[in-house]
C-alpha cells in the first residue's frame, strides 16, 4: 500500500511508501486525505506522525503527470484538510521535501527534520510557482524576506538553516527518526494546537524591498516569466487575506503549467533525468575507477584535474619537463586556496584534495592507474606521441582518453594494442564548473568502457551526452555554423553590436562576437590552420583576418570589438569594418527578432543534418549540449526544442 498507518500509544504513525521518491500522484492525494478524514474519526489517536519510507521525504510532483491535467484530489485540498485536523500532525522529514513535499509539511503543525534534510520550492527551475500554499503559508512562517529568497530562487535550505528560519521545530541529530517524531507527538498531544499556518502573520516589508527584489531579478533572470510571477504571488499573499492568497498563488500555477517557459524547462529536466543512464547501456557494468591520470598542465588539464579530485578521485598530473609541471601543480594549489577564500571550501576540504594530488615527467608512475586522460595540445602527432607513451607505461585494460575538441578519436587511437579501451572525454572550460561531457567511443570501444565512461561522468556531477565522429562532434559543431550564420549577417550590413544584442535579448548572456572575444579568436583560427595544413579546404573566415591583423580578442586589447587600457567592457571598433571591409548602407535595418531567428534557424538545422548522421542519440541530447557546454538559454529548452515549438522561427 502507498500509505499504511500503526497506532503507537496513541500516536498514529502515517508512512508513504511510493518509490522512489514518494512523488504526490494521484493515488497518493487520495491515500492522504482518506486518512486524514480516518485518523479524525478514531478516539483512540492523539497526534499523527507524518514519515516517508525509503532514501527521502516527498520529493515533489509525480513526474508521469507533468504536462496533463490534475485528478482530483488536488493537492491545496489535500493539505488544507491535514492542516484543519483535530489532531496535531508532525511532519518527519529526512531527505528532501521539495516542492509538493514542503508544501504538505507546511500544513502539518510541526516539522521535525534529520540534519542531513533539505527543504525547498523549486518550483520556479520548473518554470512554475508552488501551486499548494508555498507562496503564501511558507512566509507566514519564515518571513517574507527569507521566504522571497526560497522562493524566487527555488535554491533548498539544509535542515539547520530551516531550523534557525523558524521552518522546523526540531533537529534529529543521532537519534531514529521515527522514535523521535513519536516521542515529539506524544509530548505535544496533551497540548494547545499551535497558531495554523495559514492564520499566522508576517510583517510585510516595505515598497522599497519589492522593488529591489523585482529589479534583481529582472537582472538575474532576464526575460523569465516564473521567478517575476512568484515574487508577485509573495507580495500579495503579503497584501491580502489568507484565502485570496491561495486563489492568486493557484491562478497563477495554473497560468504557467503550460506556458513556454514551463514546457521548456521541463524538456531539460526529463532530458537531463535521463542522460546519465542511456538504455542503450542498461545492464552492462561499468569497471572501477580508483585513480587517475591527467596528462597535461594546462588550462584544460588542470581543470580536468581538478573535477576529478573534486570527486575524489585521485590524481597523477604528467607534464613534459619539471617547469611545465610545477606550473600546473602551482595552479592547482592557487585554485583551491581561492576556493577556500572565496568560503567554497573549508581549508581541511582544500587540504584532503590537494592530498590526492600526484605529478611527475615520468610515465612509469602510471602502471596503477585505471584511467589516464590526455590533454595536451589539440596536434594529431603530438596526441598520438602521447598515447605511445601511455599504452607502454599503463595496464594493458587501463581506459585511454583524449580530450581532444575537434580531431577525429580513432585517428589518435590508431596503433593502439587494445582500441576497446580508449575513447574520446570531452570536457569544457573551466572543466572543475562546467557541467557537459561530450563522451565519444570510436567504433572500437567496448560497452563496459563506454558505461565506465556515463559512470565518470555521474561522479563528477556533469551531464553526459554521447557523440558521434565529425569535425566538432555535436557542441563545436553547431557552434562552428552559428558563428558562420553571425559572419553572413555582418556581410548583409548588419552590426557586430546588433547580432550580440539580438542574442542577448533571446536569452544568452553573450553574443557570438563579445563569446569570441573573451575565449580569445585565435583558438578556432589555430584549429582551421591546422586543417588547411593538412590539405582540408577551408574557407577564410571574417574571424581570420582579424587573427591575422593582431586582433585576437579581449587579451590582445582588441577583437570583434576594442577594449582599451585593458577594459572588460567592448567598446565599438572604428577600424573593424574596414579591415573586413563590411557594408555599411543596410546596418540596423533588421530586427532583433530577425537576427535572433536566422541565427536560431541555422543551428537547428544543422543539429538536424547531425541527427541525420547519427552523430546524436536525440534531439534531446542535442539540446544539453548547447545548454550546458555553450550558453543556451535552458528556460528556451535548447534550439531543437525551441525549433520544434516555434515551428523553425527565432524569438
Amino acid at each position: 500500500m502507498i500509505v499504511t498507518v500503526e497506532i503507537d500509544g496513541g500516536v498514529a504513525v502515517v508512512t508513504i511508501d511510493h518509490p522512489p521518491v514518494n512523488a504526490l500522484s494521484q493515488a497518493l492525494r487520495q491515500a492522504l486525505i482518506e486518512t486524514a478524514e480516518a485518523l479524525d474519526a478514531d478516539p483512540a489517536v492523539e497526534a499523527v506522525v507524518l514519515i516517508c519510507a525509503g532514501r527521502t521525504f516527498i520529493a515533489g510532483a509525480d513526474l508521469g503527470e507533468f504536462g496533463k491535467p490534475t485528478l482530483a484530489p488536488h493537492l491545496p485540498d489535500v493539505i488544507a484538510r491535514i492542516e484543519g485536523a483535530r489532531l496535531p500532525w508532525v511532519a518527519a522529514i529526512h531527505g528532501s521535501a521539495l516542492g509538493g513535499g514542503l508544501e504538505v509539511a507546511l500544513g502539518c503543525h510541526y516539522r521535525i527534520a534529520m540534519p542531513g534534510a533539505k527543504l525547498g520550492l523549486p518550483e520556479v527551475n520548473l518554470g512554475l510557482i508552488p501551486g499548494a500554499g508555498g507562496t503564501v503559508r511558507l512566509p507566514r512562517l519564515i518571513g517574507f524576506e527569507a521566504a522571497v529568497d526560497m522562493v524566487t530562487s527555488g535554491k533548498p535550505v539544509g535542515a539547520g538553516k530551516a531550523n534557525a528560519l523558524g521552518l522546523v521545530d526540531l533537529l534529529v541529530d543521532g537519534a531514529d527518526l521515527r522514535q523521535a517524531a513519536i516521542a515529539f507527538a506524544r509530548d505535544i498531544a496533551t497540548k494547545p494546537l499551535p497558531p495554523l499556518s495559514r492564520d499566522r502573520v508576517a510583517a510585510s516589508p516595505s515598497e522599497a524591498f519589492w522593488k529591489e527584489q523585482a529589479q534583481e531579478l529582472g537582472r538575474r533572470y532576464r526575460g523569465q516569466e516564473a521567478p517575476v510571477r512568484a515574487l508577485a504571488s509573495l507580495r500579495n499573499a503579503a497584501e491580502t487575506d489568507f484565502e485570496s492568497a491561495m486563489r492568486h498563488e493557484r491562478a497563477t500555477f495554473l497560468a504557467l503549467r503550460d506556458s513556454a517557459e514551463a514546457t521548456a524547462l521541463r524538456h531539460v529536466f526529463l532530458a537531463e533525468r535521463a542522460a546519465p543512464r542511456p538504455q542503450s547501456l542498461e545492464g552492462v557494468r561499468p569497471l572501477p575507477i580508483r585513480k587517475t591520470a591527467v596528462i597535461g598542465g594546462g588550462t584544460m588539464g588542470t581543470g580536468i584535474a581538478a573535477a576529478l579530485l573534486d570527486a575524489g578521485l585521485p590524481v597523477v598530473l604528467i607534464e613534459r619537463d619539471q617547469a611545465a609541471l610545477d606550473h600546473g601543480l602551482a595552479t592547482l594549489r592557487n585554485l583551491y586556496r581561492t576556493n577556500v577564500e572565496r568560503g567554497r571550501l573549508t581549508e581541511s576540504e582544500a587540504e584532503a584534495r590537494l592530498a590526492q594530488l600526484d605529478g611527475s615527467t615520468d610515465y612509469d608512475v602510471l602502471s596503477d592507474v585505471d584511467l589516464a586522460i590526455e590533454a595536451v595540445f589539440e596536434k594529431l602527432d603530438v596526441k598520438r606521441a602521447v598515447f605511445t607513451k601511455l599504452q607502454a607505461a599503463c595496464r594493458k585494460d587501463a581506459i585511454l582518453a583524449t580530450n581532444t575538441s575537434y580531431l577525429d578519436p580513432a585517428a589518435i587511437a590508431k596503433g593502439l594494442e587494445r582500441p576497446e579501451r580508449f575513447l574520446g572525454l570531452h570536457f569544457f572550460s573551466p572543466a572543475n564548473v562546467m557541467k557537459l561531457l561530450e563522451i565519444v567511443p570510436t567504433r572500437a570501444t567496448s560497452a563496459d568502457v563506454l558505461a565506465t565512461a556515463f559512470a565518470l561522468a555521474r561522479q563528477l556531477g556533469k551531464v553526459p551526452v554521447q557523440a558521434g565522429i565529425c569535425d566538432g562532434f555535436i557542441g563545436n559543431r553547431i557552434l562552428k555554423r552559428y558563428r558562420a550564420g553571425a559572419e553572413a549577417l555582418l556581410l548583409e550590413g548588419v552590426s557586430i553590436e546588433a547580432v550580440d544584442a539580438a542574442m542577448r535579448s533571446f536569452g544568452f548572456a553573450m553574443g557570438p562576437f563579445e563569446a569570441q572575444d573573451l575565449g580569445g579568436l585565435d583558438i578556432a583560427f589555430l584549429q582551421r590552420e591546422a586543417a588547411r595544413a593538412n590539405g582540408q579546404a577551408i574557407a577564410e573566415t571574417l574571424c581570420d583576418r582579424l587573427v591575422r591583423a593582431g586582433r585576437k580578442g579581449r587579451k590582445t586589447g582588441a577583437g570583434w570589438y576594442d577594449y582599451p587600457d585593458g577594459s572588460s567592457k567592448p567598446q565599438v571598433s572604428s577600424t573593424v569594418g574596414e579591415i573586413l571591409a563590411l557594408p555599411a548602407g543596410s546596418r540596423n535595418a533588421i530586427s532583433h527578432h530577425q537576427i535572433a531567428a536566422r541565427l536560431l534557424d541555422a543551428m537547428a538545422e544543422e543539429g538536424r543534418a547531425i541527427l541525420e548522421e547519427q552523430i546524436a542519440g536525440s534531439a534531446a541530447d542535442i539540446d544539453l549540449v548547447l545548454i550546458h557546454g555553450y550558453g543556451f538559454p535552458r528556460w528556451r529548452g535548447g534550439p531543437m526544442h525551441y525549433a520544434e515549438t516555434n515551428g523553425g522561427k527565432g524569438s
